[in-house]
């Protein structure tokens, strides 16, 4: 007889994932955010996660706070068996984690224990890693400290930002859960105990995280715009206005003053400490996104003297 399978996660990368469990498996109930307003419209748009989640005719649960007592009775109504867990964004208190006899199950977007947190992959390219993973893992009352099931790893490619990573990651979560998984069931699977030498956390991102600071290396400068693209994003002060930054690329050892602005190979470009920042795509307040070298054609006064 097959589980009871209750999956909570809400962005895209969940939403992969529970598209490859509801394949072989049946999936009861969904836990995921509210709907949230998004776009320039403001318009209330449901996660990615819910929307897939009607389609499979599934029962849904969107709580603004999980730990409300109400939410709790719901999760018992809905007697699971195993918990799965992708990107949810809510903690998972001690009485939902005892709550299936199988235990709450997470698929984490990271090499455990590096990078435990809210935002592993953006993380792990801030910090210029060679790789990074997927972990599975039971949950317990820790911020992502359970004991691991299995993991595997991938490179991170210098082309690579949040957007991207996060897609491929989630195929390969999808994977991992659904080989994992069987054995878990059974019961016959081992997680082994994380240890704490070389634990990282990834705290929760904010949107002024995203300022550029040009007296920093260029490469931390170019790993900031690919880490929080397209969330929360970078920019840089012009004409009093943010200007984001969408893509750039690193020019190791072309020296100025940091934060000093100039013109490189027709594309807008700003001095770091050690380099300079190549501004490929950008996004003036107010406008749509350009080409770097079409913002320069208006930007005026961009280069200086």
């Amino acid at each position: 007889m097959k589980p009871r399978i209750v999956f909570m996660g809400s962005p895209e990368l969940a939403r992969v994932i529970l598209a490859a469990i509801a394949e072989v498996y049946s999936v009861y109930g969904v836990v995921t955010q509210p709907d949230r307003p998004a776009g320039r419209g403001k318009q209330l748009t449901p996660p990615p996660v819910k929307r897939l989640a009607q389609d499979l005719g599934c029962q849904i649960l969107q709580p603004k706070r999980l730990k409300d007592p109400e939410n709790l009775e719901i999760l018992q109504s809905w007697a699971p068996d195993i918990i799965l867990v992708a990107a949810y964004g809510q903690i998972l208190r001690q009485n939902i984690l005892d709550l299936p006899r199988l235990g709450c199950i997470n698929v984490h977007a990271s090499l455990l224990p590096r990078w435990r947190g809210a935002a592993p992959i953006q993380a792990a390219i801030l910090a210029g890693d060679a790789f990074t993973g997927v972990s599975i893992m039971r949950m317990d009352a820790g911020v992502d400290t359970g004991p691991v099931f299995a993991c595997e790893m991938i490179p991170i490619e210098e082309t690579d930002n949040a957007d991207s990573l996060s897609s491929k990651l989630a195929v390969l979560g999808s994977q991992l859960l659904l080989k994992t998984l069987p054995g878990i069931i059974a019961g016959t699977a081992i997680a082994v105990p994380q240890t704490e030498t070389g634990a990282t956390y990834a705290s929760m991102l904010r949107k002024e995280d995203g300022l550029l600071d040009f007296s920093h290396p260029v490469r931390e400068l170019f790993n900031q715009v690919r880490a929080f693209f397209p969330w929360p994003g970078t920019f840089l002060l012009w004409e009093g206005h943010p200007l984001k930054v969408l893509k750039a690329y690193p020019l190791d050892g072309l020296k100025n003053k940091p934060g000093m602005r100039s013109v490189y190979e027709g594309y807008p470009v700003v001095h770091a400490s050690d380099g300079a920042l190549k501004l490929l795509e950008v996004q003036p307040a107010g406008k749509k996104t350009q080409d770097g070298k079409a913002f320069l054609n208006g930007a005026r006064g961009w280069k200086e003297n």
